[in-house]
């Protein structure tokens, strides 16, 4: 079995969404801030990638448009909120 780039977007993808998620459980990130978004739309990209140059699927492609977009909601919810644009942990003001 052969791996393209669009296999390793997706293992990388979905990498990250279980990283966010397992960290937002162990209380190392908050899931209104933009790292735990970043991390989630950044995942579901990559999968999506695999999906549409490898395999395709579509349920699962619908799970990460709307993966995409919840994370998308979440960073502009937080922006229109705070009054500010989000910025990563220790990012200069």
């Amino acid at each position: 079995m052969s791996f393209f780039w669009y296999d390793w977007a997706g293992y990388l993808g979905v990498a990250l969404i279980l990283l966010a998620f397992f960290l937002l459980q162990a209380q190392q990130l908050h899931g209104n801030r933009l790292t735990y978004q970043a991390m989630n739309i950044l995942g579901a990209l990559g999968v999506m990638l695999s999906l549409l140059f490898g395999n395709f699927n579509l349920p699962a492609f619908m799970l990460e448009v709307a993966w995409i977009a919840i994370g998308v909601y979440g960073v502009l919810r937080s922006w229109r909120r705070h009054g500010e644009t989000p910025r990563f942990p220790g990012e200069p003001l």
